[in-house]
């Protein structure tokens, strides 16, 4: 019998009979950080540690500092460990799992302040910088694991702003959204994200805003994880919208290159416009829950995609609103097969917003998109100038009453900017002022426009590739979190989400109960996802053996056994003192040469004024137990003077007999 995830969650049924999961089973009636409730933080509270944090930056960092002093670990650097401490503190009681969003409302403070305050805008950069630092730190030293993935990333917190709460967010959804690639990159975050992305930790059934770990992660038994429910995995949707994509375009590529004489819909065609149309209801969707914060680059362009697609579907049914044999029904034929043919571009350009989990691939995208940014600026001057000598073009040829040589303008205009001017065709139009303006057009486009352009690509790429692994890494994240913060509960990947609209929303939703309605969701889920679901199965079957063997050797889930490991554990290298070398040879390379010594010179000085208290305290001991006793005798012993040497000696020796006169 399929058990579902949401009947593990609130029965606890064991799953499988080995003995490692009747442990785990049995442990699962002990109070745990899931069953026992963590304090409540409200908004109020989380302001409070946030103004802490903030005045401790303000007087840490009082002027402008080289960046590489916040940044840099050890040596001179300002966030020292006392720092970080400092910043736990503000957090104080049982407010800790708040400091990382503290700290991210700190950087957003100090980035609208750098925006708005130029005159210290280096500043206010640095002060958001040292935020990230802190939060870096302290999700690195943070050695709770469930702790800091359930409470410290993971759970939503808000502050008030004039009287009223925000909307509540946690540290992972923050991070993302002010593009912190410091936090972002830090390797408990990155280790959150991944456990998220192969579904270890996963939505409360309870409570879809909060986060628990998925009970059968452990479980090698492959039934238990024949569970729709695992759909939900950005792992499992990531892949289904690949194999969905390839699908889409082997049926676009088959219905462009075979034209039907006819103008008549065949299966292929029809299947094409039928992946297009659940698509188009996808983002609809997508858009009515998220609102304009869902437009991006990839959702632009994959709308523009769909919006060719469906003209190209509009211009076959008014051929087929023809008669057959008919000028007007080949017509609007060839022009919807060249509408379709249009776009094939962007349909294989489509593949790459999958292939963005290759660290290449992912990258290049991320300067695309910086590209296309920086580009506005060269856009919005090229568009200034254009219609400017444009206008300039058309008055000089209506001066004469007609208008017959500044039509073609645009074009050459065009030519320009594509770096193939026009310079015949202005001889003899309105000589010298066209001639004149053309030679100035394409100087100000050739020269400056275009310099401008290339200097700010290349600005953009440097930008990307020197951060090109957080850019990865915060690229990962936001995909990652794009499924987690899916609107519905119940995933349906485009085009099976018309299964769902016209099969269960349309006919059902409105009518049957919350849990029987649930109830057919799964069933349905099941059927659709059956193929799918026995690879998942057998899948998560694999992994759980390699999590109980890590979990054997007390190591962590996500441990992969390295070559080198076999043998290490045979060799005992702290006994044979070989440790003690290498820590006697290894450099100092968190800190600068100079200050290192200094701070050696500090110790040795500090431990000389030790002992050399504790000598004085040891002769004022002395000198009182003397003074008590009445002996004049001299604390030091220098050894005894010449004079006293001698007389001492001279009695002591006894005397010559003198000889006999």
């Amino acid at each position: 019998m399929v058990i579902s995830a949401f009947e593990l969650q609130t029965n606890r049924l064991p799953r499988a009979v080995t003995s490692t999961q009747q442990q785990d089973d049995y442990a699962s009636f002990l109070p745990t950080s899931e069953t026992c409730p963590h304090p409540r933080i409200t908004a109020k509270e989380v302001m409070t540690v946030a103004l802490r944090l903030k005045t401790m930056l303000d007087t840490i960092i009082p002027i402008e500092i080289k960046d590489t002093r916040v940044t840099r670990p050890g040596g001179a650097t300002v966030i020292t460990p006392e720092v970080q401490d400092l910043a736990l503190e503000a957090a104080d009681g049982d407010k800790k799992a708040c400091i990382i969003y503290a700290l991210l409302t700190c950087k957003q403070w100090f980035r609208h302040l750098e925006l708005q305050e130029l005159y210290d805008a280096d500043l206010n950069a640095l002060k958001a910088m040292a935020c990230e630092v802190i939060a870096k730190r302290l999700i690195e030293r943070e050695e709770d694991q469930d702790f800091l993935f359930k409470q410290m990333l993971c759970r939503r917190f808000s502050i008030v702003i004039n009287g009223e709460a925000t909307d509540a967010r946690n540290a992972l959804e923050y991070a993302i959204d002010l593009h912190a690639l410091t936090v972002i990159g830090s390797s408990g975050f990155q280790k959150c994200i991944t456990w998220m992305w192969q579904g270890w930790i996963i939505q409360s059934p309870y409570n879809p805003t909060e986060y628990i770990s998925y009970k059968s992660v452990a479980v090698a038994d492959f039934w238990t994880h024949y569970d729709a429910d695992r759909i939900k995995t950005p792992l499992y949707q990531n892949a289904l919208q690949l194999l969905f994509s390839i699908v889409y375009l082997v049926f676009y590529t088959i219905a462009v290159n075979t034209a039907n004489p006819g103008g008549e819909f065949d299966a292929v065609e029809g299947i094409l416009y039928v992946f297009t149309v659940g698509f188009v209801f996808d983002e609809f969707v997508k858009f009515y829950h998220i609102g304009f914060y869902y437009f991006s680059f990839w959702s632009c362009f994959n709308d523009t995609l769909y919006a060719i697609l469906i003209v190209s579907f509009v211009l076959r049914l008014v051929a087929l609103g023809n008669p057959p044999d008919s000028a007007g029904r080949e017509t609007y034929d060839v022009l919807a097969y060249r509408v379709l043919a249009f776009c094939a571009p962007l349909m294989w350009s489509r593949l790459l917003l999958y292939l963005d989990m290759q660290k290449f691939f992912g990258a290049m995208l991320v300067v695309l998109k910086e590209l296309m940014k920086e580009s506005a600026v060269f856009f919005v001057l090229l568009i200034i100038i254009v219609v400017g000598f444009l206008q300039a073009f058309i008055g000089l040829d209506t001066a004469d009453g007609a208008l017959d040589v500044g039509q073609r303008s645009f074009s050459y205009m065009t030519r320009t900017v594509l770096a193939s001017p026009e310079f015949e065709a202005f001889e003899e139009f309105a000589p010298p002022f066209a001639a004149l303006l053309n030679y100035i057009f394409t100087f100000v486009v050739t020269v400056i426009l275009l310099n401008i352009l290339i200097a700010l690509f290349n600005s953009a790429y440097e930008k990307v590739y020197d951060n090109a692994v957080d850019e990865f890494l915060a690229l990962f994240a936001q995909k990652t979190l794009r499924f987690v913060r899916a609107p519905d509960e119940n995933v349906f990947v485009a085009p099976l989400n018309l299964i769902e609209i016209f099969g269960l929303i349309l006919p059902f939703e409105w009518w049957m109960p919350k849990r029987m309605y649930a109830r057919l969701n799964d069933v349905v889920m099941t059927a659709v996802y059956s193929p799918i679901l026995f690879a998942v199965a057998f899948y998560e079957a694999y992994v759980a053996k390699k999590i109980l063997r890590n979990r054997a050797i007390g190591e962590s889930d996500d441990d992969t056994r390295q070559d080198w490991e076999d043998l290490e554990g045979e060799l005992d290298l702290d006994r044979t003192g070989w440790l003690d070398r290498v820590k006697a040879v290894a450099p100092h390379v968190e800190t600068e040469p100079g200050v290192w010594e200094i701070n050696e010179l500090r110790k040795q000085v500090s431990e000389l004024t030790e002992i050399v208290k504790a000598l004085r305290h040891e002769i004022r001991q002395k000198s009182r137990k003397s003074d008590d006793g009445g002996d004049t005798e001299t604390l030091i012993d220098i050894g005894p003077s010449e004079s006293s040497s001698g007389d001492e000696s001279s009695k002591k020796q006894p005397k010559k007999s003198e000889p006999p006169e």
